[in-house]
């Protein structure tokens, strides 16, 4: 589906998202998709993820907000140019959707910011959706 990338204060996060139909029961309205992400740290000093806050849209325009602490039951810190990569997944009720959100961070000198998650699209391969 291609990959989707944002920058924000030196912080680089890539989403590429997969359709599993493995896990998928389109006759029951279930479609599960994989999205796995990279972070680089791009910047001059530290940071740690400290918690994520996910926007998921599906393709009625039903919108859900899922929040907690790290990522994948971690809390990664960032060196300057190191990164960190890591795979979830997301089911819908519809064959299309769209997920963004950001990354809380926090940086050396104990100041957070919000690092974007890119707006990138959940879809069933050759749906119309």
């Amino acid at each position: 589906m291609g990959a989707f990338k944002a920058v924000t204060r030196g912080l680089s996060v890539e989403v590429e998202s997969f359709y599993v139909a493995e896990n998928s029961t389109p006759s029951e309205e279930h479609y599960f998709f994989a999205y796995h992400v990279t972070i680089v740290n791009e910047g001059e000093t530290p940071v740690q993820l400290v918690s994520r806050r996910w926007v998921i849209t599906d393709a009625n325009g039903h919108e859900e907000i899922v929040e907690g602490e790290g990522v994948v039951g971690e809390q990664p810190m960032l060196a300057p140019g190191e990164g960190f990569q890591y795979t979830s997944f997301c089911p819908l009720s519809t064959p299309a959707g769209t997920m963004s959100g950001t990354y809380r961070m926090i940086d050396s000198k104990g100041q957070e910011f919000d690092a974007e998650i890119p707006v990138f699209s959940l879809n069933v391969p050759g749906s119309l959706n």
